[in-house]
């Protein structure tokens, strides 16, 4: 593994997020419930920790009862150039579904593309390459 990977804490929805994102993006996901991991501190079937590995990457588990569990204000993960134009086309439109498009993927002025949405788990995207 390279660089920065983005790991949430979610409040119960690690599962259905990374299953999500599995879809959008592909990949390998592994999944570590709190039983796995001998975890009294939350549901046993809640994720411990979970990886998406793939073209993109990241971790995410649910949050135990006294962590926070907060959507990052703020923070975009950027997606600049991740695929092909078709590809990052495609993420676009399925992190849309269930979100909110915020700023439509369109040419710009510098005459690369790019577009924001926020997700149906409240994260938001930055979408964008170069054609």
């Amino acid at each position: 593994m390279t660089g920065l990977t983005p790991y949430l804490s979610l409040p119960g929805t690690a599962r259905g997020a990374l299953e999500h994102y599995r879809d959008v993006f592909g990949g390998e996901l592994v999944l570590h419930t709190y039983e796995d991991f001998g975890r009294t501190d939350g549901p046993p079937d809640a994720i411990a920790h979970g990886m998406l590995q793939g073209p993109v990457e990241l971790f995410a588990s649910d949050a135990a009862v006294d962590e926070p569990a907060e959507v990052p204000s703020g923070v975009l993960f950027a997606l600049l150039g991740t695929a092909d134009p078709a590809t990052m086309r495609a993420w676009f439109a399925a992190l849309a579904e269930g979100g909110t498009v915020t700023d439509p993927l369109q040419r710009r002025a510098w005459g690369d593309h790019d577009g924001q949405v926020t997700d149906r788990f409240g994260i938001r995207w930055l979408v964008g390459f170069h054609e």
